[in-house]
Order: C-alpha cells, then sequence, then structure tokens
C-alpha cells in the first residue's frame, strides 16, 4: 500500500509542475512553496529546507553571473563575433560553419543568456547586410549555446546544481570537463546537424516593422518579451499607458513569431508577446531585472571597457578556467592538502578581483544576480530531499527498474533505465524550468542506481544532458523566447528544427554514457 507521505510528495510535485506550467508565479516561489508544503507535512526538517541555501553550488551559480557581466562589459565577446562575420555575400551553411562553434566554446565557460543577448541583434544586422535571413542564424544561436553548455562543469547552471547535489549525498562531485567526455560528441553532432541541415527547415525572414534602420536621434529600438506578471496583461494599449509606467513607446507587436497588423493598439496584450519599444538607453539599466518582462535585445552599445581592463577580464577568466581544471588534478590535491583549489574558490577570487577593479560595476553586483535563479536552486535541492525522505524516488525506481526488466536486465536493462531517465528528465525541462527538472530526476536516479547497487555517476550524467537538451519548444530554454521574438519564430519552427536535434541527443546520450560510465 503506498504511504501517505509518498501520495503527498507526488501531490506536490504535481501542484509545483502544474503552477510552472501556467507561470502562476516565479519559479522561485513555486518551489518554495512546495518545500513550504513538505515542511508543514514534516517530510522536511528546517535545517533541509535551510541546506540549499548554502550549497557551493548555488553559490557559485551566484558568482559565475557576476563573471560573465564582468566579461560582457569587456566586449570580448563582440569583437570575437565580429571577427568572424564575413563581410561579403556567404552562404547560411558556411557562416554558420564560423559562427556556431565558436558560440558554442563561449558558452561553455559564460552564461547562455548574455551571450544570446548581444549575439542576437548583432547577426540579426549583420545577415540584413550581406542578404540573407536572419531566420537561418537565430534559432542555431540559441541551440548552439545549449549544445556548448553541456561539455563542461560551469556550462549551465543546471550542471552545478546536480553537481551539488552529488556532493550533498556524500559522494565526489564531477571535474570541470567531466560531462565533456560525452558531451563533445553531442555538441559535435548536434552543431554538424545546426550547420548543414538547419536552414532547411528554417523559414525564410518574415518581413516586420522590427527590421527597419531608422529612428529619431537619440532613441534606441529595445525588445522586450511579456512574461505572466506583466500588468498590462489582458488590456489594450490604449487601455494600458505603456509610457506612463515605463517611459518608452510600444513600436510594434509580436505574437507567436507573426508581426499584429490592422488595429494592434486596441489589442489585449498576451504572455509572451513580443514588444518593439522605442526609448532612451536608461530603460534597459532600469528594467534589466523587471519580473514583467524579459529584454531579449537592444541596439545600445555595452559601457565598454579600457584596454587594460579589457584584458584583465580576458586573463582572469582564463585563469579561472585554467585553474578549477588543474586545482582537480591528483598531484595539485596531493601537494595541497586539506586545501580544495575548486571552482568554487577560483570563481570567488576571480569575482572579487573584478569588483575591487571595477569590471563591473560594484555598486550595482546585486542587479547582475538573478536571484529567482538561485531561489530555485536552493528550494531544489530542499524539495530532491523531501523525495527521497519520503520513499516517492524508491516508489518510482521500482517503476524504472520494473520497466526495464520486461525489456531485458541483461543485454538492454542499462540502456533501457538510461532512456527512461532521460525521457521523464527531458520532459520536465521542456514544460519547466531546467532546474527544477534536474532537481526533480536526482532522486529517482539515485534511487535506480542504489536498489540495482551500482555507480550512480551514469545517471547523474544522463540528467544533467537531458536537462539542458530543451529544443522542441520556444519555452523550454530562456534562449529559446529571447529569439522567438527577434527572429520572428512561430512554434512550429521550433518543433520542426528541434525534435531532430531532441533525438540526436537522446540517442548519442542512452549509447555513449554506458560506454565511458559502465553501470556495474
Amino acid at each position: 500500500m503506498v504511504s501517505f507521505s509518498v501520495c503527498f510528495v507526488a501531490f506536490c510535485l504535481v501542484f509545483m509542475i502544474w503552477a510552472l506550467i501556467a507561470d502562476r508565479l516565479r519559479p522561485g516561489l513555486i518551489l518554495f512553496s512546495c518545500m513550504v508544503m513538505m515542511l508543514c507535512a514534516g517530510i522536511l526538517q528546517p535545517k533541509e529546507c535551510l541546506e540549499g541555501f548554502s550549497n557551493k553550488g548555488m553559490i557559485t551559480v551566484a558568482l559565475l553571473f557576476l563573471v560573465s557581466e564582468g566579461v560582457r562589459r569587456s566586449g570580448i565577446m563582440e569583437r570575437i563575433i565580429l571577427s568572424l562575420l564575413p563581410n561579403k555575400q556567404t552562404t547560411p551553411t558556411k557562416a554558420n560553419a564560423k559562427l556556431l562553434p565558436t558560440i558554442a566554446a563561449l558558452s561553455a565557460f559564460l552564461n547562455n543568456t548574455p551571450v544570446v543577448v548581444i549575439f542576437a541583434p548583432i547577426i540579426k544586422n549583420w545577415s540584413r547586410k550581406v542578404g540573407l535571413s536572419h531566420t537561418k542564424f537565430l534559432i542555431p544561436l540559441s541551440y548552439a549555446t545549449v549544445l556548448g553548455g553541456i561539455c563542461t562543469l560551469i556550462g549551465t547552471s543546471t550542471n552545478l546544481v546536480v553537481d551539488g547535489l552529488i556532493q550533498d549525498s556524500g559522494r565526489e562531485g564531477m571535474t570541470m570537463f567531466e560531462l565533456g567526455k560525452v558531451g563533445i560528441f553531442i555538441c559535435l553532432a548536434g552543431l554538424a546537424y545546426l550547420i548543414f541541415y538547419s536552414h532547411y527547415l528554417l523559414p525564410d525572414t518574415r518581413e516586420s516593422e522590427t527590421d527597419r534602420e531608422d529612428k529619431p536621434e537619440g532613441v534606441h529600438l529595445v525588445e522586450v518579451v511579456v512574461r505572466s506578471r506583466f500588468p498590462g496583461l489582458g488590456k489594450s494599449l490604449r487601455e494600458f499607458d505603456f509610457y506612463r509606467h515605463y517611459g518608452a513607446h510600444v513600436h510594434s507587436i509580436r505574437r507567436g513569431g507573426e508581426l499584429l497588423s490592422g488595429d494592434w493598439p486596441n489589442m489585449p496584450l498576451e504572455n509572451h508577446d513580443t514588444l518593439l519599444l522605442e526609448t532612451d538607453d536608461k530603460f534597459v539599466q532600469t528594467y534589466s531585472e523587471s519580473t514583467a518582462f524579459l529584454i531579449s535585445s537592444y541596439d545600445t552599445d555595452s559601457m565598454p571597457l579600457g584596454n587594460k581592463k579589457r584584458y584583465l577580464a580576458l586573463v582572469l577568466l582564463v585563469l579561472m578556467i585554467v585553474g578549477a581544471t588543474v586545482g582537480e588534478l591528483p598531484f595539485v590535491r596531493e601537494a595541497v592538502p586539506g586545501f580544495k583549489f575548486d571552482m568554487f574558490f577560483f570563481v570567488c577570487v576571480t569575482t572579487v578581483i573584478m569588483a575591487w577593479t571595477k569590471i563591473f560595476n560594484p555598486k550595482r553586483y546585486s542587479k547582475y544576480v538573478s536571484w529567482d535563479v538561485l531561489v530555485t536552486i536552493a528550494c531544489a535541492f530542499a524539495i530532491s530531499k523531501g523525495m527521497q525522505n519520503s520513499g516517492f524516488a524508491d516508489f518510482v525506481a521500482d517503476a524504472i527498474i520494473a520497466c526495464a526488466d520486461a525489456i531485458g536486465q541483461t543485454e538492454h536493462g542499462p540502456y533501457a533505465m538510461l532512456a527512461i531517465l532521460f525521457l521523464i528528465t527531458n520532459l520536465f525541462t521542456e514544460l519547466i524550468t531546467n532546474n527544477a527538472a534536474a532537481a526533480l530526476s536526482f532522486p529517482l536516479a539515485l534511487a535506480v542506481a542504489e536498489k540495482l547497487g551500482v555507480d550512480p555517476m551514469p545517471f547523474f550524467i544522463c540528467i544533467c544532458i537531458a536537462a539542458s537538451a530543451a529544443f522542441s519548444t520556444p519555452i523550454g530554454y530562456q534562449t529559446n523566447l529571447l529569439v522567438q521574438g527577434i527572429g520572428g519564430y512561430r512554434f512550429t519552427d521550433y518543433v520542426k528544427v528541434g525534435l531532430p536535434l531532441n533525438i540526436i541527443v537522446f540517442i548519442i546520450s542512452v549509447f555513449v554514457i554506458p560506454m565511458i560510465w559502465p553501470i556495474k
């Protein structure tokens, strides 16, 4: 008979998934609510609720936001991308062959969102100048950042979340390039698909007013994606004075990739509408962390640093990556016993140096951190613990093992278990946040491994990959949503291009992971 704890946790998770899909509140508050429900039922203790907020992985994610801001302000990324873009006519295949590998490499060490926000408008303007359709490049841009992110520990916050959960379970965490053992195969295959095949599936440019180049002197164009907490939802621009609220004029509206025409100022605004705004450069600084909408692109130049600070930012980034990689090697651990030179150590040092040298604005540092992501991660740790405490994880693990047994434990069982776990995690990440998907799947992976008496690492690697592989919907990953408005994409565009990529990642993961991390 199923216990009350298992049923209650199942109810909490269903409620959480529904609330995330419906976008009722910010993800952090939804997961916090779920955690409090488990606390009230006695499934979680107060200490277990608070442990996630002091987790090393969560704090590492917070500091990486600041490092990414320092690198963004340095202007290094713009220089790199502009050096790769050809000034003469080319083909989508040749252009993507130059762009996508570099973008993937950058996103392996930087936050994906600023990479897309910086590169998308640059690529869009460049494509217009050389006579190519920008729609052939923006979805591949988003997907390339995801593919690069699965190759390193710091490539995406999801990897750090899983690493933190691994260490909390008393096991050794992942090294910097642990995921790269399988991630590089996935990245190369995914990039090959995007370079040589994706442009056949992507639409041609859809003409719109957002592509215009002329604008009044001193006015900047900013595109924002409306979210569920926007106060003007359900109201038309005639009813909701956007300028009075935000100091910006709405120039046009896109919905589902289509530019609204006719009497669009009298049409009620909907969630995920993309608004093209005419405003001054203070708008981005003021509303960069707005809960009402997500700024997807803007044509203002980033505040450039001097050459000394620009090169210092680059040196610090390289030292952080190299230091964290070398610090995990056995001879370093033996040379300095009791002192751990891991990513947490080096990102702390890098952040402090960047702050004191003002590579990012130290007086506004809290603006650069996505606090909702951090609350989501911290609460995810507690929810994962609640799934283990209640027995829910064991219950689901038994079902997964039973399915694998039906297929054939000796020959196909390990592949079947990985496949089931991958599909569960991937479904979660297409519907809700990737960090929440990883947190839900982690206790299932741990329970499956413990019941079989095998090394859980292949299952942990599997959920890292599956939680990031959100290609089939615009809402599966934040960068997908960002390029939807800029490129004028429809939902079906993501399905046509993303579903084959999901299948490629699934097949490589299921067959390659057991070869590198045997299930035994």
